[in-house]
Formats: structure tokens, C-alpha cells, sequence
């Protein structure tokens, strides 16, 4: 069959499948011809590897859910802790539409309701901050309402390094991928192509036309009448970058997507993109499990923390975002390195049932834990002693011992003087979903004195690199001059973000992606092409 050059055309093209999703449905749904590209042989991103919740200040479903947390009470708190490391008009711009982006998506049969769910806020000190959080997320999904499109879903973190089976049901990110799939193949104004790179952008007469990827071997050109949104992550797998702009921190680390090179970005930059904040990350601190990539987690919920000095260093339980970049601030700042942290604890972790019996994390999937493995595999050292246990990690047996001492007497007395872990709502959080000690009268502070007695690895890890296209309200993307790139537009994490270097509670970049996304789509949807 003949092809036609038609075929090739469309009003608008989507480089990533991650959360840029939300862009790709809301310009079909406006009648706009769409199409998805995607390096990979699956879309998801890493949106599908995440929890998928969505910070977003005075949706639906909070207003379902009771609470009153719209921009006005939203935005003192992202002014205070994002500063002058965005612009303001970005914020702006993102709580103005997040609310009426939910109740669109809302309104496809396939996305259906999402839901409340109080997970603090990260900056439990700033003005506007809410204990109860402004994360919501959708709702689980049955596998087989997918039909010939569920193999395209990428898996689950866990699913994919273990290859076992992810399961019948759809949670997390899985179900809004799934769910903002299914919405956008019913338009019928949506296709997706995967196993599809970018190459480079088609710019003529200072306007981005298209672009130029790779699709089976060869080289191809797609148009794009009203413009183009990069939406296709980071930079987090991406050596050169790596080392250019975050040296302390490797990509083998990483929990962002494999194919997260930095394509997207480089493209913008060699038309003359401006960029910002290169060097951050949605930093986590990750485990380090046997002969695989770190673990991502959200908090302890038992031991502590110590430098190669033997000395703890930080709360343990802040915020994963917050903890990898003290863990970074660390290792800048002293002569001692901080990178991996050796994390002790003691056997009371695997005599408590609420902890899974294993390390002090939320297991990845069934029985993914094996000690024997842990141990054998050199990630995991064991000792009958805490002096033994310094040896076997190389830090002072003096001053291991006095750190542990110290923290004891902070559990007893239900205070932690040196570092106040416990005190916020996102510590007592974790604490009541994840597992505790009972040895005192702060259930943050569990008590380390029953041998053997354990340390584990953690490294600086990230969900994705976060720096990127410098863009305006509207998600165009601008050069240095500030003057707009027409029919460029970014979101994601392919995007400077509007949260600066901070993040400011669960679901901070899954939300905003989205909504930056769907800020593009109406912009270009209002164009004349």
C-alpha cells in the first residue's frame, strides 16, 4: 500500500509517554490531530514506575474529601519554600490550572474519580502547609480493561527487574498511564508510536515544525502544524551529564525510565533553548539490594544514619527529597564522605511483623527480601557486636558506639535533641503506615541494643533529573533572550520546573508534568496553527 505524505502530518506531536499524556488527550479532545512518540517499546515513563500521586493545591477530590486547599492556601507555601529559584508566574500558572485539569480528566469515562489520600506536606515549617497534604491519586485499574493495549503499559519498577507477573489490578502509576491511554486512543484523533527516538527538531523560519526520530533503522520526519511538547524526562541515564552537572551522583543510581538520556533536552538546546537548574534532581536516598539498582523508599522507620566517621548526621525520616539532598549537602560540605551512608540497626527489625521482616523499608514485592542473599552479596554486614559491626564497615568502634548511645537516650526520652526526628507530621506519618518501635514514648525513636546488629548501604539515588528547558507560563519554551521558540513547548522533567529546587510534597513532579502538559495543549488548541 502506498503511503501518503499526509500520513506524516499532524497538529500536534509529543515526544514522551510519561505523564505528557495528559497533553496528548486534552489536544486530541479539542479535535486536534495527535501523536505520540516514544524511544522506548513501552509508555509510561517513569510516571509508571511511580505511586502516582499527584500534588495538586484544590482538585475535586480534595473538595470531595473535605478540605479546603485551593491556590489562595497553596500559594504562601510554595512562594516560601520555592523562592526566587522559579518564577513566580510558573506557580501562577500551575495553580490556576490544576484544579480545572482534574475536573477535565475527570470527565473521560476512563480516568474516573480520583481520590484524597493525607500525605503531608515535605515543608512542615512553612507558611500554608498542610498535615493532611494535597496528594491525590487514581484509582486502580483491572489489567484486562486494557484489552491489545496492556503490553504497551510499561511494568512496575519492581515487576520489571524481577520479571514476575505485576498483578490483575493496575495501581499507581500503571493505572493512570493505563487510564490516560485508554482516554486518548477513544478520542480518535490519538496514535502512539514507540521504538521511536528523537533525532532532532524541524525548525523553519525560526518556528519548530516537527521533528526528525528514528523509527526501524531509518530516519524520519513527522510535521506538526501547531507545535510540539518535549516530554520525555530527564537526563538521569546520561553519563556526560551526569558528571557535568551532578558528579557526586551516577546514573546506575538512578530510578528514572532506561531510556531517559536527555534526548529531549539536548534537541531544545541545540535550537537555542535556554536551561536552568541542570544540576538538581528529584533526589531519594536508595538501598542498596544484591546485583541490582538501589531500592527507592520513602522513609526509615527504624535505626540511624552514620558518615564514615561513625557519626549520624541528619533525621533519618525527612522527606526522601529533603534527606537526598542533606545526604548531597553533606558530602559537599565535609572532608568525610557521606556517600553511601551506612544505615545500622539491630534484630529488633526483623522481629517486628509490621516491618516485613526485613531491612527498615516497604518491600518492593513479595519476599523480595533474602538476608542470606544480602549478606552474601556484600550489601548488608552482621555482627554480634556494634565494635565487630565498625570493623566490618570501616568506621571508628568509639565513635559508632557513642552515636548509637546518644540516640538511645533520645529514644527514651521520647526527644530527638540533635536532629528533631519525630517532630513532623510526615515522621509520625510513616510511622503509622510502615511500622514502629514501641521502646519509648516516641514511636519515631526505636531503641538499638538487641544483637546481632546490621548495616545496610544507601546511596544518593533519584526519581529523575528535574533541570531542563527554561519556559514561560504557558509551557513555551524560551531562549536565553527570553523571547519564545514558537511551536516549542516542554513540560516534565524535560522542563525547568516551577517547584524550583524543592519538592514540595507527594506527587510534586507526576502533577505538575501534568498540568504543564495540559498548559501546553490548551495554548496550542488557541493557536491558529
Amino acid at each position: 500500500m502506498q503511503k501518503n505524505e499526509a500520513d506524516d502530518v499532524y497538529d500536534v506531536i509529543v515526544v514522551g509517554s510519561g505523564a505528557g499524556l495528559v497533553g496528548a488527550l486534552a489536544a486530541a479532545s479539542r479535535g486536534l490531530r495527535t501523536l505520540v512518540i516514544e524511544k522506548t517499546e513501552f509508555i509510561g515513563g517513569t510516571t509508571a514506575y511511580s505511586g502516582s500521586g499527584l500534588w495538586l493545591p484544590g482538585n475535586a477530590a480534595e473538595r470531595r474529601a473535605g478540605l479546603d486547599s485551593g491556590p489562595d492556601q497553596a500559594r504562601p507555601y510554595l512562594d516560601a519554600i520555592v523562592g526566587e529559584d522559579a518564577p513566580s508566574a510558573l506557580r501562577e500558572a500551575f495553580l490556576r490550572a490544576g484544579a480545572p485539569m482534574i475536573d477535565e480528566l475527570e470527565s473521560h469515562s476512563w480516568l474516573g474519580q480520583f481520590f484524597w489520600l493525607g500525605v503531608p506536606d515535605y515543608f512542615e515549617k512553612a507558611p500554608g502547609s498542610l498535615a493532611g497534604g494535597r496528594t491525590i491519586f487514581p484509582e486502580p485499574l483491572d489489567r484486562s480493561a486494557l484489552g491489545d493495549l496492556e503490553p504497551l503499559v510499561r511494568r512496575p519498577q519492581w515487576a520489571e527487574r524481577s520479571g514476575a507477573h505485576p498483578g490483575d489490578v493496575m495501581t499507581g502509576g500503571q493505572a493512570l498511564i493505563a487510564r490516560l491511554l485508554l482516554a486518548f486512543t477513544e478520542t480518535g484523533n490519538g496514535s502512539i508510536r514507540t521504538n521511536t527516538p528523537l533525532k532532532r527538531l524541524v525548525v523553519e523560519d525560526g518556528r519548530v515544525v516537527g521533528v526528525e526520530a528514528t523509527s526501524d533503522g531509518d530516519s524520519i520526519t513527522l510535521r506538526a502544524r501547531r507545535g510540539v511538547i518535549l516530554a520525555a524526562g530527564g537526563y538521569e541515564r546520561n553519563g556526560e551529564f551526569r558528571q557535568k552537572y551532578q558528579p557526586e551522583v551516577t546514573g546506575e543510581w538512578s530510578q528514572g525510565a532506561p531510556g531517559n538520556t536527555g534526548d529531549a533536552l539536548v534537541a531544545g538546546m541545540e535550537i537555542g533553548a535556554a536551561t536552568d537548574l541542570l544540576e538538581e534532581a528529584w533526589f531519594a536516598p536508595g538501598l542498596v539490594v544484591p546485583n541490582e539498582r538501589p531500592v527507592f523508599y520513602t522513609s526509615v522507620w527504624s535505626g540511624i544514619w552514620v558518615n564514615d566517621a561513625g557519626e549520624r548526621f541528619m533525621n533519618e525520616r525527612l522527606p526522601y527529597d529533603r534527606a537526598g539532598h542533606e545526604i548531597l549537602r553533606a558530602q559537599r560540605n565535609s572532608d568525610v564522605s557521606h556517600i553511601p551512608v551506612h544505615w545500622v540497626f539491630d534484630q529488633r527489625q526483623f522481629d517486628n511483623e509490621r516491618a516485613f521482616s526485613s531491612p527498615p523499608v516497604a518491600p518492593q514485592s513479595t519476599d523480595w527480601f533474602d538476608i542470606d542473599k544480602f549478606l552474601a552479596a556484600g550489601v548488608l554486614q552482621k555482627a554480634d557486636t556494634l565494635e565487630e559491626l565498625a570493623e566490618l564497615i570501616g568506621v571508628p568502634a568509639g565513635t559508632l558506639t557513642k552515636s548509637v548511645a546518644q540516640f538511645n537516650e533520645y529514644a527514651l526520652s521520647g526527644k530527638d535533641e540533635a536532629f528533631g526526628r519525630g517532630d513532623a507530621p510526615w515522621d509520625r506519618n510513616i510511622v503509622n503506615t510502615c511500622g514502629s518501635h514501641e521502646d519509648g514514648p516516641n514511636p519515631c525513636l526505636g531503641l538499638i541494643g538487641k544483637s546481632p546488629f546490621y548495616a545496610a548501604q544507601i546511596v544518593l539515588s533519584d526519581l529523575g533529573t528535574k533541570g531542563g528547558l527554561k519556559t514561560d507560563e504557558n509551557s513555551r519554551v524560551l531562549r536565553e533572550d527570553g523571547s519564545v521558540i514558537t511551536g516549542l513547548y516542554a513540560s516534565g522533567n524535560t522542563m525547568a520546573p516551577m517547584t524550583g529546587r524543592i519538592y514540595p510534597g507527594a506527587g510534586g513532579p507526576v502533577g505538575s508534568s501534568m498540568v504543564f502538559s495540559y498548559l501546553a495543549a490548551l495554548d496550542m488548541a488557541d493557536s491558529n496553527g
